[in-house]
């Protein structure tokens, strides 16, 4: 009887710990993103993140069933343990498409992302700031799908996470290492190059005329560069050629910029590190819309002749 007793008062003692626990308070993001994995791999994902979870969820979650990938609209920032770990397992977010173009500037995707998520544009603004390593050109052009109620913080936090963890992967496989100076040096190449080039076809010429104006020490004279930030639609002009003391002012300054001038397809960074094996100099464009190539200077008034 004695033991009988010890083993049910464990038993109440253990029910009473457990229910004590489920009821400790937890802070957390209203919504949160999941990866896919197993228990253990989540539960340390969300310990990394600084949410307040340890080995025992693990086997919590084990009974109460396996949480879900994605976004998990968690409803409330401030829950009990019981809860946190309740939603895990059966909440899901509702999504919305947030599309950034191959050669778009973070001043107009932050526009975007603004009026789909109804966020302050100077929040998603300083957001980018704290965790991009470069004024444009870090988040890669895709569709993301994201949820209704994200923070500003937490959106680009994802995103540019998301980006730089390719964009590592990218360079591996490319270049076979990753160094992040090295790296965003292409980025800011095939900026200009996506701003530049008519269509895929041009990229690799795009790039081979900035490369050749560099080593012959000529300035790059390219109006993509100027169409960074806010300036990304509208034509560069004399004035503004003459007015814009920015280092993105090809015109003034030799060399390419510090920053890329806004986001870049894979097919521009490839581009950019293996241009076309010609001695292009000029560029200027036709009535058709493409491109026309020249060598020498007087080719390339011949070239502007004909197209007026």
């Amino acid at each position: 009887m004695i033991r009988l007793s010890i083993f049910f008062d464990t038993i109440l003692l253990i029910a009473v710990s457990v229910f004590f626990y489920l009821n400790v308070p937890v802070s957390s993001s209203s919504v949160i993103y999941m990866p896919q994995g197993s228990i253990k791999g989540i539960i340390t994902y969300l310990s990394k993140n600084n949410f307040d979870i340890n080995g025992l969820d693990r086997y919590i979650l084990r009974l109460m069933g396996k949480p879900q990938s994605g976004w998990i609209d968690m409803g409330e920032t401030q829950l009990t343990k019981g809860d946190f770990l309740y939603r895990l397992t059966k909440s899901k977010a509702a999504l919305k498409d947030l599309t950034l173009i191959p050669g778009e500037t973070m001043y107009f995707f932050i526009q975007d992302a603004s009026k789909v998520f109804d966020l302050d544009t100077t929040a998603l603004q300083e957001a980018y700031d704290r965790y991009a390593p470069f004024p444009d050109g870090v988040i890669l052009p895709n569709t993301y799908k994201l949820p209704l109620g994200i923070s500003a913080n937490y959106l680009m936090q994802y995103l540019i996470t998301q980006s730089m963890r390719k964009h590592k992967e990218l360079a591996i496989k490319v270049l076979g290492r990753f160094d992040e100076k090295q790296w965003f040096r292409y980025i800011t190449l095939a900026s200009i190059v996506q701003k530049e080039a008519a269509n895929q076809a041009e990229m690799p010429l795009v790039a081979a005329v900035i490369y050749n104006r560099i080593k012959a020490g000529m300035p790059l004279q390219m109006d993509g560069s100027l169409n960074y930030g806010r300036y990304s639609h509208l034509k560069v002009t004399p004035e503004r050629i003459k007015k814009d003391t920015t280092p993105y002012n090809t015109y003034k300054y030799r060399s390419i910029p510090p920053y890329p001038v806004g986001s870049v397809s894979m097919e521009a960074i490839l581009a950019a590190i293996n241009p076309a094996n010609v001695k292009y100099l000029y560029f200027v464009k036709a009535q058709n819309g493409q491109h026309i190539f020249s060598t020498t200077y007087k080719q390339h008034l011949s070239h502007i002749k004909k197209g007026r």
